[in-house]
């Protein structure tokens, strides 16, 4: 055979210049006789030689479980295993194995891989599935996927409840199949504009009163909303669905009973007027007695100061806590025999504690629900960072506890078009959140920084820190952070803080170290002249 003149600098780019594992098994030796610059490395071994040297020989060219009978022969082969380094720590590794013989000795040009962070990739998204699918599985509200034809490609435990399905009998119906034919309403229109335009829409936000239609043919109240996502390039629906049959019949027996109390002043209201009428009728029989006309008048008088408290008293006591006590009827109802007042009690006690509660964070409540309706809109105008930054800390001073100071540095020379409201609510609810958190005497540091059409914004205090487990769910709903649970809080600021970016297209990252403090730092793009 002639001699191949390019053989030897493909052997040298193949074994000493690949970036993986190469080497060249010796089965007989049963340890590796060549390896590569990167395969000694790979292995945590300082040279080549180390390696060949190596009297422990850990590494063995088996998967998991297989024995020495099973060591394969010339042919190739690809298993993946768990390998260990010199070092002794593991690794997953992709080994594939060439037999060859040379002389009639069986060697291996072995080829290994690490593949640590696929299998680590691999196990977060298993995790991540299975989390979704849990969340959406248990939901209490009914959630069906459709694709843009109107196909059901999957739905909820719930979904199927509410319109009478078995579980996983809803795959593949049309989503016409659950909504009843209105005469001059056309769904396929109206899910061709969707798909024309997606958009998210809001729980609620649909006009009239929509219906489902169950298996049975009956039809039940419903609130439906709607997202929507895409996957390789196809458009899927996804429908958010509330059976409210019971809040129906609430609304019908607030309605009823606003009747019953418009009947009930109104025959008072003739009650009254039938007593004034007859009061009028004796004080002009007794005009000619003083004494008893004195007294008549001060009757007269003691009547209308009781009207006038009855009526004040009655609009105060009644009309205040009336909506909370008739929207739990339909509940109270489910207990209409006379051995069931203590369920009825108990239904009434929690709705007075549900309106006590309520009260001290309506607030927040109704900010959240504001961005979440959609009813909260960035309105960009022209502003200085520098002033809107110097007025926000101006605000904020009564926060601070003895010694603290809060330091700026502010690089935004030219003005900037953002919405200023919405900037310095970020801004207030940040700065308290610096203040709240340090102690006395500590410094709380604001930097300002434009760049590239890009705010950066950067609030650094000297706190209590938190934990890295607590700040994976910092901006969730209601969250606290485990050290802080003595500081009072909704755990609703960073959320609003995170809406109100999204809102603006910005984002926001946190860094915390326990005891030591928190830097968190808001990127928003603006720009520099009024949007056209």
């Amino acid at each position: 055979m002639p001699h191949d003149p390019f053989a030897r600098a493909l052997a040298d780019i193949l074994l000493n210049q690949a970036s993986e594992f190469v080497g060249v098994y010796d089965v007989e030796l049963d340890w590796f006789t060549q390896v590569n610059p990167a395969g000694y490395r790979l292995l945590g071994y300082p040279s080549a030689q180390a390696l060949y040297d190596d009297p422990d020989r850990t590494l063995r060219l088996r998967p998991q479980g297989e024995s020495d009978a099973d060591h394969p022969t010339a042919g190739h082969r690809e298993f993946e295993a768990v390998l260990r380094r010199q070092t002794g720590d593991t690794f997953w590794a992709r080994v594939e194995l060439t037999g060859f013989f040379i002389e009639g000795k069986l060697y291996f040009l072995v080829r290994i891989s690490d593949i640590d962070r696929l299998h680590q990739a691999e196990h977060n998204l298993a995790q991540s599935v299975s989390r979704f699918e849990a969340v959406v599985a248990n939901a209490t509200i009914g959630i069906i996927v459709c694709d843009g034809a109107g196909a059901i490609v999957s739905a909820n435990q719930m979904a199927h409840q509410q319109f009478g399905y078995a579980e996983g009998e809803l795959a593949h119906h049309k989503i016409d199949q659950l909504v009843p034919m209105v005469p001059g309403r056309r769904h396929d229109r109206l899910r061709a504009s969707f798909n024309a335009q997606p958009s998210v829409r809001a729980m609620g936000a649909h006009r009239g009163n929509l219906q489902g239609l169950r298996k049975d043919g009956s039809v039940f109240p419903v609130e439906v909303s709607l997202s929507y996502f895409h996957l390789d390039d196809e458009l899927y629906v996804v429908s958010y669905s509330v059976d409210i049959t019971q809040k129906k019949e609430a609304e019908r027996e607030l309605i009823a009973q606003r009747q019953r109390v418009e009947r009930l002043n109104a025959e008072l209201e003739q009650k009254v007027a039938e007593r004034t009428h007859a009061l009028l009728s004796t004080l002009e029989q007794l005009e000619q007695r003083k004494d008893e006309l004195a007294k008549a008048l001060a009757a007269e008088q003691e009547l209308g100061e009781l009207k006038s408290r009855f009526v004040s008293m009655a609009s105060h006591e009644f009309r205040t806590p009336l909506t909370a006590v008739l929207s739990s009827a339909a509940l109270i109802e489910k207990y209409p025999e006379a051995g069931q007042q203590a369920q009825r009690q108990r239904h009434l006690e929690r709705i007075r504690q549900s309106v006590n509660h309520l009260n001290d964070i309506l607030e927040e409540f109704l900010s959240v629900g504001r961005i979440e309706e959609g009813n909260i809109l960035a309105r960009p105008a022209e502003l200085s960072i520098l002033e809107l930054l110097t007025s926000t800390v101006a605000d904020v001073q009564a926060l601070m506890k003895p010694g603290q100071a809060i330091e700026q540095d502010v690089d935004c020379p030219e003005t900037v078009w953002l919405d200023p409201s919405l900037l310095r609510k970020i801004l207030v609810n940040l700065l308290s959140n610096a203040l709240k958190y340090s102690g006395e005497n500590a410094r709380v540091r604001v930097r300002a920084h434009c760049e590239a059409g890009v705010l950066t914004l950067t609030v650094e205090d000297q706190g209590v820190g938190i934990s890295a487990e607590d700040q994976e769910h910092l901006f969730e709903r209601f969250f606290r952070a485990r050290n802080v649970t003595n500081v009072p809080g909704t755990g609703l600021g960073l959320y609003i803080i995170a809406k109100y970016l999204e809102l603006m297209n910005g984002t926001i990252s946190l860094h915390s170290t326990l005891g030591v403090g928190t830097t968190v730092t808001v990127t928003i793009p603006y720009q520099t002249h009024a949007a056209e």
